[in-house]
């Protein structure tokens, strides 16, 4: 009967069953169809189409392997996930991400007091109470920002008494980053589990590219700091939705970066069919994130698809130089590399790096101590 030889049954399935912690080959043996019952299994790759006889495959778990065509990673999910999937390749590209963009709605919202507080914060014809009566919305928010106002790193350690009070002492632009800070503290701090990221790693990396947008931005194009901070705050908001279904397919990343050094970005559009950048696209476009800030939160990974948006540049300027730095990156921060070209148009040289770096650094270290004691 035409079918697995009996070479590529005890070598091939005996590792499926017995380790799933490796990259698993099928050599150059192609599956044919059997008459006992089979998973039809296509390559999203290159489209090939194999048999694979259910007998031999495990019940209720993930498998990955790579195609014997063209090597791009198949993925098998064999749990039952909403009632559907189980029993054929997992799903990817628009179809896993429109199931994604329906599950937004489970995590914690960016709180809209943030963004009206900004966009009063923006209004030079507002005024100290407007600033206050929004806020005074959102009492946790308030108390955060008031800790905030009132610590070290701002330098009025027990001067500030109320919003309004702060609206006055410390200055529109002050008061609407540490308005952010506020906001992004609540949601930016979970456990990443899919990328390797320890509570708070997220949270230290968000700050770190936060403030170095804002260092590159008060130096060329000060009008746009605090649209550079908020930008860089949330620029990663993406893997807090992608974690849980990257963590399901671990093992396929696993094997598709256990070859040559690529970037855990090609991984995603590999595995995922997208990458977090377009998801934190979508997921800000759903908190009504101002759309200035949009571009520079989809492209933060490719700047060239950006537009020349100097908002991009500096948010992908201080990525790779967060990721550098060590800073929160994960397994995600390896293999990133600078687009010389946003460094041009933001006027940086090579010599400037080290002090951004340095900057960067502090800031993170200080905000992140404050804000762990709020």
């Amino acid at each position: 009967m035409p079918g697995l030889s009996d070479t590529y049954d005890k070598l091939i399935f005996s590792e499926l069953f017995q380790s799933r912690s490796r990259p698993i080959s099928l050599a150059s043996i192609e599956l044919e169809e059997k008459s006992v019952a089979s998973i039809k299994v296509e390559c999203s790759k290159c489209h090939k189409v194999y048999q694979i006889p259910e007998e031999r495959l495990p019940k209720m778990e993930s498998v990955s392997f790579p195609c014997p065509a063209c090597k791009g990673i198949i993925l098998l999910d064999r749990r039952a996930t909403n009632g559907a999937e189980a029993g054929g390749e997992a799903k990817k590209g628009d179809a896993l991400k429109a199931k994604i963009l329906r599950t937004v709605k489970e995590l914690p919202p960016m709180p809209q007091t943030i963004f009206k507080a900004r966009e009063i914060l923006g209004d030079p014809k507002s005024n100290a109470q407007e600033v206050a009566k929004i806020l005074e919305t959102d009492q946790a928010i308030a108390a955060k920002v008031l800790k905030m106002a009132n610590s070290a790193y701002y330098g009025l350690m027990g001067k500030v008494s109320s919003i309004q009070h702060a609206s006055v002492v410390l200055g529109y632009k002050t008061l609407a980053e540490i308005v952010t800070l506020a906001g992004g503290s609540a949601v930016l701090g979970s456990t990443l589990e899919g990328y390797d990221l320890a509570s708070g790693d997220l949270w230290r990396h968000s700050l770190g590219v936060a403030f170095g947008s804002k260092i590159i931005a008060s130096r060329k194009f000060p009008a746009l700091a605090n649209d550079a901070f908020a930008a860089g705050l949330i620029h990663d908001v993406g893997k807090l939705v992608l974690d849980p279904y990257v963590k399901e397919r671990k093992e396929a990343f696993q094997a598709f970066m256990a070859g040559e050094q690529r970037p855990f970005l090609l991984a995603e559009k590999e595995i995922l069919g997208f990458d977090h950048g377009e998801i934190a696209f979508e997921l800000c476009k759903a908190w009504n994130v101002p759309q200035a800030l949009l571009s520079a939160i989809r492209y933060h990974h490719a700047p060239a698809k950006g537009s020349g948006n100097d908002l991009t540049a500096m948010v992908h300027t201080a990525d790779v130089i967060a990721m550098m730095s060590g800073i929160g990156v994960g397994m995600d921060g390896l293999l990133y590399e600078m687009d010389n070209k946003c460094m041009q148009a933001l006027g940086l040289q090579e010599a400037d790096i080290t002090s951004l770096m340095m900057e960067m650094v502090e800031s993170v270290e200080n905000v992140a101590t404050e804000m762990t004691s709020i």
